[in-house]
């Protein structure tokens, strides 16, 4: 079957999600969203003795947030690396001729070396991360278990801001096209950029 796969990465809560499930439902595209499998991917990963994941699933909560942020985010690109075609083996059996898919895992650098190509990235402002965060019902269950939540949060915002940084320059590397979401613009300007790379009417 020849399927149309649209790919969106980029940083965490930076509008991916909003976006895709909105190309799903104008276009009628099966909506594969990453972060759903990514405890699945890890523990797979782990299982095959692929190193990082292997390490990351035997850890504390303190063991994770109380890192230095850059190797915080360092690790996290290493997992994605490592769990990259578990991803692409799941993808290849979805029974979809089009699909729009999103989650940090597609990294421009894990992207390229799969050759995929309607690819787009989309990371935010660490002002508008960091608020976006704060709004997050999730983000307690997260942090649960560690000594000092107000530092584990703080690390956690600093990796996601390096994690953004390094995806920009990756993309920039790459010619991969970087949307930077500021807050300031509407889920419709966001929805109309987005269409427009993909070239969707």
């Amino acid at each position: 079957m020849n399927k149309r796969v649209l790919f969106i990465g980029g940083s965490p809560c930076s509008g991916k999600s909003t976006v895709a499930e909105r190309i799903s439902k104008a276009y009628g595209a099966y909506y594969f969203k990453v972060d759903d499998f990514l405890d699945k991917f890890t523990d797979t990963a782990a299982e095959k003795g692929y190193p990082v994941c292997k390490k990351s699933i035997a850890m504390t909560p303190d063991e994770i947030w109380m890192r230095e942020p850059l190797i915080q985010c360092k690790d996290e690109f290493l997992i994605y690396d490592e769990i990259s075609e578990l991803v692409f083996e799941y993808l290849n059996k979805i029974d979809a001729d089009f699909i729009v898919t999103e989650g940090a895992a597609y990294t421009p650098n894990v992207m390229v070396k799969y050759k995929k190509k309607e690819y787009i990235s989309i990371i935010p402002t660490p002002d508008f991360q960091i608020s976006h965060y704060k709004e997050r019902e999730w983000v307690p269950y997260i942090l649960e278990g560690c000594s000092d939540k107000q530092q584990a949060f703080h690390n956690w915002m600093e990796r996601d801001i390096l994690f953004a940084k390094q995806i920009k320059a990756e993309c920039e590397e790459n010619a991969v096209p970087c949307i930077v979401n500021d807050g300031l613009k509407r889920q419709d300007e966001m929805f109309r950029m987005v269409k427009e790379l993909f070239h969707l009417k």
